[in-house]
């Protein structure tokens, strides 16, 4: 299932704020493995560069890492949110 998008605004925010989302409600828990630009494509319906910008976005936010030819994880909070 495809989640709505309101294209009159930036659809790359949409995908963070949803993805930021998942992070708050623990359904990519810290340490969790968040989907990749191709699983991001797919399941928005949206161009690779528009999921590497809603991944750089939260990257640049603290909320995800990236781990060469890993992918991209949930970050530990600098406050400690997520510590077990």
């Amino acid at each position: 299932m495809t989640p709505e998008l309101d294209r009159t605004r930036p659809v790359w925010r949409q995908v963070a704020a949803a993805i930021e989302t998942r992070i708050a409600d623990g359904t990519y828990p810290v340490d969790a493995r968040v989907p990749s630009v191709v699983e991001l494509s797919a399941e928005f319906a949206i161009a690779a560069s528009t999921a590497q910008k809603a991944l750089a976005h939260l990257k640049g936010e603290g909320l995800i890492r990236a781990e060469v030819g890993l992918g991209s994880f949930v970050a530990r909070r600098p406050d400690g949110d997520g510590e077990a």
